[in-house]
């Protein structure tokens, strides 16, 4: 497996076969075969959603394995969230993040770091042009951490599951 690592925090790529063991809600065989002990978090309708997404995504364009989401390893070997790419980035060279981080290890400042180490990675990537992020106009939290590295708001949409998102979007460099 392909780990990128930055700032104590390890971005842990997720093999197809263990995103859809999430996805069917066998966390111990995902377990298993990422070798981490993943939090009961991972089996609620959230994560089993996203993992489901981007397991299909993988059948369709599997070159997205580099970029899709991660389990995110601290520094004490716990997994505190998941983060990544929507995909590779697009025709014009941006590419949409996102992070989660799992309810018990949250206000620890770990969004921060994993946004810190996406961004990192972005400027690595010398495809990224532009980093998008899409927010919930009441998601306070992220909207604040969004803020901190510099992400100007540039419209907004309508996601058919999450409903209004705001876009922001940043130089990747």
């Amino acid at each position: 497996m392909n780990t990128f690592i930055h700032d104590g925090l390890s971005f842990v790529e997720v093999p197809r076969e263990a995103m859809g063991a999430i996805q069917d809600g066998d966390v111990a065989l995902a377990a298993k075969i990422l070798g981490l002990d993943l939090p009961g978090y991972y089996t609620t309708a959230r994560p089993k959603r996203q993992f489901g997404r981007r397991y299909h995504q993988l059948a369709d364009t599997p070159g997205d394995a580099h970029w899709v989401t991660r389990l995110v390893v601290s520094d004490v070997d716990s997994v505190v969230g998941h983060a990544g790419w929507h995909g590779a980035p697009d025709a014009e060279g941006t590419a949409e993040l996102a992070y989660t981080t799992v309810r018990e290890h949250r206000r620890k400042g770990y969004a921060t770091r994993m946004l810190a180490g996406l961004l990192a990675w972005a400027a690595s990537e010398p495809s990224v042009v532009t980093v998008r992020a899409t927010i919930a106009p009441d998601n306070a939290a992220s909207l604040a951490t969004a803020a901190k590295f510099g992400f100007a708001q540039v419209g907004e949409q309508i996601d058919p599951e999450d409903g209004v998102e705001l876009i922001f979007e940043r130089a990747a460099r």
